[in-house]
Formats: structure tokens, C-alpha cells, sequence
């Protein structure tokens, strides 16, 4: 059996043991079929995850793995149906600094510093004195704007990754800016900022310092109700410091972006798209979550990503082809 002190668990093949640190994910605890406690959990790092399982489990032990975040990890992985995982023989919580966990946390592959000036010089073409000075307000409040550059849109679905909240916003601004000419009576304003705004709350709805999680806010809260409270009060702060108030139903409205962008009251929505921005918005939202989903779940760049098709995706309902027929 092949030895390692870590292996990217992208590359991580069967019969290989491993001695290393992982961000640990969805801790549960199951029982066999004998009634005996079990640990479930998903290990990751910056290029994969994979499932794991510890058959031999003390629950006095749970509460710390839970709230660590990262675990250092002793074990060996084995084929189950088809796939790899990963049988754990010892396990305890683990501290990483900031170097070593951006090895243990998937990151976006392009520059977040870019990202954020083209996201910056979308809402510049903003025409509306007000909205521009609701931009301008959001956009000065340093503090979420750095966690807007770091925080993942998602916990596993899609983008979820550090700079993902960041990197899905900029290509929803980017597809807006290429398809509103081609309508030409949506108001371009309310779009781009309800895009813009759509997601902003998950940056206090999860949390990745210590890998990935929901906060209590989000547990609480969620990033919808919190997008809608957050913009109430910034509309009234970029009022007062600018002079220029959002007319009419103007802010109505684009609060009612926030909470309908998921679409369907079943997927998260508190109200069902109702103005055409709305549903060009929670639109663009569905097109970039399921293609971006589709793409990593593919892993056309990656040579070692398996057979010709995924397992089931549940967000999707289906498997997904990995091969691009076309390729050379």
C-alpha cells in the first residue's frame, strides 16, 4: 500500500495511506447495522473532496470535530461502488494557519483583485443619481466589500469556493451588460444593482475561516432576509449623504429582487418573480448556478475526473457526460 503525509484528494487513488491535514465537512454520526455509532463526513482541500468514514467512533468526540473546522487525519482509501473513499483510523481537530489553509480550501482560479474593479466599473455605468449613490454606499462599506471578495456563493453547490460570492456576481453583471440590449425595456439600472445585491447577504451567512459553514445568521437569518434588511438601510444612508432618494417604488422593487431571485417559494424564495426585472434576474442566477455546476461536476479540465459520466446531481436531477465530443 502506497504511503503519504498529504495527497490532493483530487489525485487521491485506492489503496493509498494517507497521514494528513483536511478541511472537514457535514460531520455526521449514522450507526451500523449493529446499532453502533459511526463518524460520516466529507474531507477536502483546494482540489477535491472525498467521502470518509471512521466505522469505530466515540460520540464524546463529535461536538470537537464539528466545530473545528479543519482534522487532522490517519487512514486509507479504498473503492466503494465505484468510487474512492476514504476509511479514517484516527482523527483529532487541527489548527492551520492562513498559508496552510489556502491549501485546504478551494479557491477561485482567477484574480480577485481584477474581478472586483470589473464589478466596480459595472455599477460605475449606473445612470439614476440615487441608484448610482446606493452603488457608491455599498461599494465604500470596507468592510462587507472584503468579505464580498472572499466569501463562497454557495457551502458545496455551486461556486463554492473563496472568491466564488465574487466571481459569480461579476459573470451575472457580465451576462446582463451582453443581453439587456436585446431588451431593450428592462430598466437596466434596477438589473444590474438587483444583481449586484442578490447574494450579498451570504457574506454574513457563511462562514471560511474555519472552513466552510452557515453562521448563525445564516441559520437564523438567511441571505435573502438579510439582503432585504441591508438594502433598507443603505438606501436610507445613501439618501442622506447624497441627497438623492430612490423615486417611488424604486426601492420596493428591488428589494423584491432579493427575495424572489431563487425563483419558486420551494427553492428559498420568499415571494415569486413578479416584475420582469425579477425574472430576468433570478433567470441569469439559475443559467450561471447550473452551468457553473455543471462545469466543475464535468471536470473537463482534469484528467483524472473518472468515467464518462458524474453520479447523480442531485441540484440537477440528472448525471452529466463528462467528455467534450469536439475536443482534440
Amino acid at each position: 500500500m502506497a504511503v503519504t503525509t498529504h495527497t490532493d484528494l483530487r489525485t487521491l487513488a485506492a489503496n493509498t495511506y494517507v497521514d494528513g491535514t483536511y478541511s472537514i465537512y457535514n460531520p455526521q454520526i449514522g450507526a451500523t447495522r449493529n446499532g453502533k455509532p459511526f463518524l460520516k463526513c466529507l474531507l477536502r482541500d483546494a482540489t477535491g473532496e472525498v467521502a470518509a468514514r471512521q466505522w469505530s467512533f466515540d460520540e464524546k468526540n463529535f461536538a470537537d470535530l464539528e466545530g473545528s473546522g479543519f482534522v487532522w487525519v490517519a487512514g486509507h482509501s479504498q473503492l466503494y461502488n465505484g468510487q474512492v473513499q476514504f476509511i479514517i483510523e484516527q482523527i483529532k481537530p487541527a489548527t492551520v494557519s492562513e498559508e496552510e489553509m489556502a491549501a485546504l480550501l478551494p479557491t477561485t482560479s482567477r484574480d480577485i483583485g481584477e474581478m472586483f474593479e470589473r464589478v466596480q466599473r459595472c455599477l460605475g455605468t449606473l445612470e439614476h443619481p440615487a441608484m448610482k449613490a446606493l452603488a457608491e454606499t455599498y461599494l465604500g462599506d470596507e468592510q462587507l466589500m472584503r468579505s464580498f471578495r472572499l466569501a463562497p456563493a454557495a457551502m458545496n453547490v455551486h461556486h463554492a469556493w473563496i472568491g466564488g460570492l465574487l466571481e459569480h456576481t461579476l459573470q451575472l453583471l457580465e451576462l446582463a451588460h451582453a443581453m439587456l440590449p436585446l431588451y431593450p425595456q428592462l430598466n437596466r439600472d434596477l438589473v444590474l444593482m438587483g444583481l449586484f445585491l442578490h447574494d450579498l447577504g451570504k457574506t454574513v451567512e457563511l462562514s471560511w475561516d474555519q472552513g466552510f459553514n452557515y453562521t448563525a445568521d445564516g441559520n437564523l437569518i438567511g441571505h435573502v432576509v438579510r439582503g432585504a434588511i441591508w438594502l433598507q438601510v443603505k438606501a436610507a444612508v445613501a439618501a442622506k449623504s447624497s441627497g438623492h432618494k430612490l423615486p417611488g417604488d424604486a426601492l420596493r422593487v428591488l428589494q423584491h429582487i432579493i427575495i424572489s431571485h431563487h425563483g419558486q417559494l420551494e427553492y428559498g424564495a420568499a415571494k415569486s418573480p413578479a416584475t420582469p426585472e425579477a425574472i430576468f434576474v433570478s433567470q441569469l442566477d439559475d443559467l450561471d448556478a447550473k452551468t457553473q455546476l455543471a462545469l466543475t461536476a464535468a471536470g473537463r479540465d482534469d484528467q483524472a475526473a473518472g468515467g464518462p459520466f458524474t453520479d447523480k446531481i442531485w441540484a440537477l436531477g440528472t448525471r452529466i457526460y463528462r467528455p467534450d465530443p469536439l475536443a482534440t
